[in-house]
């Protein structure tokens, strides 16, 4: 039986996956985004410990509430650093016929094993992805994130190779990820996978500045602002939101 560390739980998510989900948010993330609204997940050693089985005892109570779409999803942090638990929990969940949905930003994938034999056997139970490309441009991905992009974008080809269904998702940031140009070439990309069923623009906000401030570490965006409603439609225009593929 594995354990995991969680940082907190959601019992009606509504913007975590298809209906209404029951959320999981895992302790540790080796991203620094800039724009990061929960800096309290990076720490790995943090969290709540839990069984799969207890979590699973804790989301079975809201199911009548998740109607035919709705379901669990698993998010972070990063949730592809709790491999052993994703396993566990996923083939537990599907063995009750629950919907089960992984958040990730991709960031620790590699073909390399022992990780890339557990994530096989992980999509068998996942049926579908949140996928964070946070940009496109690797100096200003690193710049942003504190990490190559080179493995995520590998991580979506995989995903398409295995025609596992995706939701892409684009946190459009004033100054660090709303350049014409890599909105162009996000979508020339999505365009060359087989598995996207939807991309979403997620308007960069402020609301967990407070952490940041609380946690003593400077905030790298102050003075940068969330982007007018009309940035964020010419973004989606762009990137062709919505569209079922």
């Amino acid at each position: 039986m594995t354990t995991c560390k969680v940082h907190s739980l959601e019992s009606f998510g509504a913007a975590d996956g298809p209906g209404v989900r029951y959320v999981i948010f895992l302790q540790g993330c080796r991203m620094r985004c800039q724009f990061c609204h929960n800096p309290d997940t990076w720490e790995e050693q943090g969290g709540t410990i839990y069984t799969a089985e207890e979590l699973l005892s804790k989301a079975l109570r809201y199911r009548n509430y998740w109607g035919t779409e709705g379901g669990v999803t698993v998010s972070g942090g990063e949730p592809l650093l709790q491999m052993d638990f994703l396993l566990e929990f996923f083939a537990l969940a599907k063995e009750k016929g629950i919907h089960t949905v992984l958040d990730t930003a991709g960031q620790p994938f590699t073909r390399e094993e022992p990780f890339f034999g557990k994530l096989e056997e992980l999509m068998k139970v996942t049926d579908l992805l949140l996928l964070d490309l946070k940009e496109m441009n690797p100096e200003r991905h690193r710049r942003l994130t504190g990490r190559e992009n080179d493995n995520i974008l590998e991580f979506a080809r995989y995903l398409s190779e295995i025609g596992k269904p995706v939701w892409i998702r684009h946190v459009l940031v004033p100054e660090r990820s709303d350049f014409v140009e890599d909105l162009q070439a996000l979508r020339a990309f999505t365009e060359t996978l087989a598995n996207v069923e939807r991309i979403e623009v997620l308007p960069y906000h402020t609301l967990g500045v407070f952490k940041w401030e609380n946690m003593g570490i400077k905030y790298p965006l102050e003075g940068i602002r969330p982007p007018e409603p009309e940035r964020v439609r010419q973004a989606e225009e762009i990137l062709c939101c919505g569209e079922q593929r």
